[in-house]
Formats: structure tokens, C-alpha cells, sequence
């Protein structure tokens, strides 16, 4: 719970506010960026919400924040806004929110559909989360896109008795254990679920496929910096790896880019190929 008395003053004032223990991951500034910003390296309320559209939206970063760092005054308003998870990006793809600090903020999402629903990463764990899951015919599977971002997957896994998915170069520990430790023979979930090999951010990192979804873990994110798609040069485990896994990767055909960290992208093909190139190019000058 955010903390009156540790609110940031880079706060423009009003109802919404960051406190100090933010950790600066970004999630509520992609989430709202017409209500927060960034300001001496923590995020902060630049604008007030003004209309009901907005302050509905602040009060999902408030509830998908993974350090409760965001405040408000109107107590009762998140319980009524909770009702709106899982969030509908697109189609039957939905943003889970309730981003965990356990994964530094990573966002998790969910496939809906007739053979099995597939959630990716995982979130918080939420009793109010589960519920809305549970009404939408629960979780099949659990794909872990690499070891960073499994959060709260066990508590998932007791919860909906789905089926975890993990490369062997990042089973260490407990995720030994998990259902379904792959190798490179295996490609699919199902025949809608392909499984990518883009090794490199971590020594098993992998994508999925879904139709014109890429869930793309921490490989690639939309940079606002760079403005095209990148991966994490800092965050890597080899980064040879990751530029073959790229190129790899720019043989697929897809319209959205879902990471775990960084910012979503939506394109048609055309666009999605053209940024692939992008990528490549200022990956190799890091090289």
C-alpha cells in the first residue's frame, strides 16, 4: 500500500500519487502515459486524471504497480476497477495486470480459448485475479517465456493444476520440477501454440507464437528511445545468441510484439518485417 507520507514530490498534486518505493519498472507509465511519467529515475504523476476513461486507467496501474507504490484517495475505487481484469489487449488476448516484484514488473497475459486457455508468465497471485480467471474457464497451460518472470507460477499451478512449460537452459531449482521441461524438439504447445527458441536474454529464453501474437518475453520490446524494436543489450546473457536468435525470429510473420518488459508494438506485416530489420541492424553495431 502506497504511503501518503512517502509521496514523491515530483507529484503534481491532486488524488494520485507515487511514493518513494518505487522501483522504476516502467509499468504504470506504458500502462497511462497521459497520467505518469519519469522524473529522477522513479516514476511520477506528471498530470491528474481528468476524465473517467483516465482515472479508470490510473486505477489499473495503481492495481497492476508490483510494489503498491501508486496512491489514492478514493479507497473504494479499486475494488470496483479489480472487475476489469484481465484487460482485453486485442481479439481473445487479454493483460493479466497485477504485475509482481518478484519479476521486476514484468506484464503477464492470456490466451481464451475452446481447446484451453494459455497464460503467459506469470503475475501476482490475486484471489480477485483467479476468480475472473476461473470464469473465463481457467488456465490449461503455463508458459514461462524464461526464468526472470515466473513470479508466482506455483501458486497458479495449485490453483488451476495447469501444465508449466519451461526451456531446460532455465529449469534451475523448483523449475526443474515443472511439468514440461523442453528442449529444441519441441516446437508446440498445440497446433495454435508455436514455441520460439531465442536463446540469448537468458540461456533458455523463448517466445510464443499464438496467430499474429508474439509473446516475446524479455527478446524484444518496442523502445521509445531508439523508436523501433530492440532487445535488451544491458539485460543479456550472450549476446551472439541473441542476435542469431533475432534473425531467427524475423522469418516469422506477426502484427504484436507482447513482452514481459518494455513497451508493446502493433503493426501489419509489412510493418512488423521492416522493424525486425531495424532491430537487427542496431543490434549488430552493439555488437
Amino acid at each position: 500500500m502506497a504511503k501518503p507520507s512517502l509521496r514523491r514530490e515530483e507529484n503534481v498534486s491532486g488524488d494520485f500519487y507515487v511514493d518513494s518505493s518505487c522501483i522504476d519498472c516502467d509499468t504504470c507509465r506504458w500502462m497511462v502515459p497521459e497520467v505518469f511519467g519519469r522524473e529522477n529515475e522513479k516514476s511520477n504523476v506528471q498530470k491528474q486524471p481528468t476524465t473517467e476513461q483516465e482515472i479508470r486507467k490510473a486505477y489499473h496501474a495503481l492495481l497492476s504497480c508490483p510494489t503498491q507504490s501508486i496512491g489514492s484517495g478514493a479507497v473504494s475505487k479499486p475494488k470496483e476497477v479489480m472487475e476489469d481484469f484481465p484487460i482485453l489487449i486485442a481479439e481473445n488476448v487479454y493483460h493479466l495486470g497485477f504485475h509482481s516484484d518478484l519479476s521486476f514488473g514484468a506484464a503477464a497475459y492470456l490466451i481464451v480459448r475452446e481447446r484451453g486457455n494459455v497464460m503467459i508468465d506469470s503475475p501476482r497471485y490475486s484471489k480477485a485475479l483467479a476468480k475472473r480467471i476461473d470464469s473465463l474457464d481457467g488456465i490449461q497451460h503455463l508458459f514461462l517465456t524464461h526464468s526472470d518472470d515466473v513470479a508466482d507460477h506455483e501458486k497458479f499451478h495449485q490453483h488451476f493444476q495447469c501444465e508449466r512449460w519451461i526451456h531446460k537452459g532455465d529449469a534451475e531449482g523448483d523449475l526443474t520440477q515443472l511439468e514440461h521441461v523442453f528442449g529444441d524438439e519441441v516446437t508446440m504447445i498445440d497446433d495454435e501454440c508455436e514455441i520460439i527458441k531465442t536463446l540469448g536474454h537468458t540461456a533458455g529464453s523463448c517466445c510464443l507464437k499464438y496467430q499474429d501474437f508474439l509473446f516475446s518475453g524479455d527478446h524484444l520490446a518496442w523502445s521509445l528511445r531508439l523508436n523501433h524494436l530492440y532487445a535488451f543489450y544491458n539485460y543479456r546473457w550472450d549476446w551472439e545468441k541473441t542476435i542469431q536468435s533475432m534473425e531467427r525470429l524475423a522469418n516469422y510473420h506477426f502484427k504484436w510484439v507482447l513482452p514481459g518488459h518494455g513497451r508493446r508494438f502493433y503493426g501489419d506485416v509489412n510493418d512488423t518485417q521492416e522493424q525486425m530489420k531495424l532491430c537487427l541492424a542496431w543490434m549488430k553495431k552493439q555488437a
